[in-house]
């Protein structure tokens, strides 16, 4: 009999509570990742650094933790372009599972000029 151990954040169908996850091993995992990419660049492995971001923003773990930072700012009352408020847990969870890398195009802010000149 062989036993299978789990490594990595649990998948989207294990997940069933938001307040049930680990935010610390959450946050240990992405530092981790976060020091190995920062080694791999200092060592002027650039390849190594490449697939360890690809690693980092595909992490289910770090899609959480955005989640969580996102929801738990100021401005989390406030729609953003899309005009979504993520307010329960099953919302946050269903944020989780449909943050993907692709698909995304980024829009232009509204900039506001002052008329008062800085001379």
């Amino acid at each position: 009999m062989t036993v299978k151990k789990l490594m990595g954040a649990p998948s989207a169908n294990e997940r069933k509570d938001w307040k049930a996850i680990n935010w610390q091993k959450a946050q240990s995992e992405v530092k981790r990742l976060q020091m190995r990419i920062a080694k791999a660049v200092k060592e002027k492995r650039y390849g190594k650094a490449k697939a360890l971001q690809w690693v980092l923003t595909h992490s289910q773990y770090a899609k959480m933790l955005a989640v969580k930072r996102v929801t738990g700012n100021n401005g989390a009352k406030t729609p953003g372009i899309d005009g979504v408020i993520w307010k329960t847990d099953a919302q946050k969870l269903q944020a989780v599972s449909q943050l993907k890398h692709n698909g995304i195009k980024t829009h232009p802010l509204r900039r506001i000029y002052s008329r008062c000149r800085v001379m």
